[in-house]
């Protein structure tokens, strides 16, 4: 590797630089990000020359506005329309590369997409080369890495190696989720996509139960009370609004008309979630409270960002919670996930070896 890339939604990419550069900051690390407005990727390399360092940092799961995490070599540019294969080949067989699979990916932007056919066309030739040089081996040979090639241009390509243990093995590392036609709201999306983002498939089947207890603040119109229904649980819905007919018809939600931020639960909960359109600190606060007095065991909620300074809003609304609740009872994950817009989504959960 040569230095780390890391794909995000475009208009973050000074957010995501920002994170990395604190991480840095924090781990010693001498590097610097390199990004283009826009271009939903940054790019991370090492200061003095030396990539190691960057091996085994800036994990992904501790990101919060990256998608995906690759080790990459520097890019290849002025790639030739006749032959964009052999330059690609000759890379790959210099770097000592070996993969069981080749992925074509683009920025998720308009003009990402308009390269997809790209990809599509130099698929079969390009595994054809790289099979032939030894790179592109059978399943079990390479330990489930795969190759990125992440267009940018017609004539720029960037290579990225993926182990499975360090990066989404989602296409772009986006969930795409199928909009149900039942949910009240497309936000539904949004909850649905931080249960894969944040649970094991084991551990969705363990905490989202049928029977289980749930409080939805700010629920109207009901988009996250469905996602909360359809997997059996019974949820107070707190909101002056209105909720949607069909889903108070079915009998599993309680409508409290009440102010989200002074309403307090007549007992525990086994689940927490928040969608408030409000200031970040706000919510981060009222979150604190209901952990703090234990009215919810786990909690998924959403911080709306502001126009600026938009990771440091972040990091500030975490660390106030850390600080408040104590990292060892409480874990705090965040991301920007596929179905957020100006904002980011939370989840709190008890810290390994806290007392239930």
């Amino acid at each position: 590797m040569e230095e780390l890339l890391f794909y995000c939604r475009a208009g973050f990419e000074k957010d995501l630089a920002g994170e990395l550069a604190a991480e840095a900051a924090r781990e010693g690390l001498a590097v610097y990000p390199r990004f283009v407005e826009g271009t939903a990727f940054v790019r991370l390399l090492s200061a003095d020359g030396d990539p190691a360092p960057l091996r085994d940092a800036f994990s992904l799961e501790e990101r919060i506005f990256a998608r995906q995490r690759l080790p990459a070599l520097h890019p290849l540019e002025g790639l030739s329309r006749e032959d964009r294969v052999s330059p690609v080949v000759e890379r790959i067989r210099a770097s000592g590369w070996a993969f069981e699979a080749i992925w074509h990916e683009t920025p998720d932007t308009n003009k990402g997409k308009e390269l997809h056919r790209l990809g599509k066309a130099l698929e079969r030739p390009l595994a054809s080369a790289l099979r032939k040089a030894g790179a592109l081996r059978g399943q079990g040979e390479a330990q489930g890495c795969r190759l990125h090639c992440f267009w940018t241009a017609g004539d720029r390509v960037q290579l990225g190696l993926a182990a499975p243990e360090s990066s989404s093995d989602r296409p772009g590392g986006i969930l795409r989720l199928k909009a149900p036609r039942a949910a009240p709201s497309r936000s539904a999306l949004k909850l649905e996509e931080a249960w894969h983002q944040f649970l094991t498939p084991e551990e969705r089947e363990q905490r989202l139960a049928e029977g289980m207890t749930a409080v939805d603040l700010g629920a109207a119109p009901g988009g996250w009370t469905w996602q909360l229904v359809r997997h059996g649980l019974h949820v107070q819905a707190v909101d002056n609004g209105p909720m949607d007919a069909d889903l108070m018809a079915g009998g599993q939600v309680e409508h409290i008309r009440e102010d989200a931020f002074t309403w307090m639960p007549p007992r525990p909960v086994h689940w927490l979630v928040c969608d408030i359109v409000d200031r970040p600190g706000r919510v981060a606060d009222r979150i604190g409270d209901w952990l703090e007095a234990g009215w919810a065991r786990e909690a998924i909620f959403n911080l709306k960002l502001p126009m600026k300074k938009r990771f440091e809003t972040v990091r500030d609304c975490l660390d106030r919670l850390e600080q408040r609740l104590g990292a060892q009872t409480v874990r705090l994950r965040a991301r920007q996930l596929y179905h957020d817009r100006e904002e980011i989504t939370v989840h709190a959960r008890p810290a390994r070896g806290a007392a239930d």
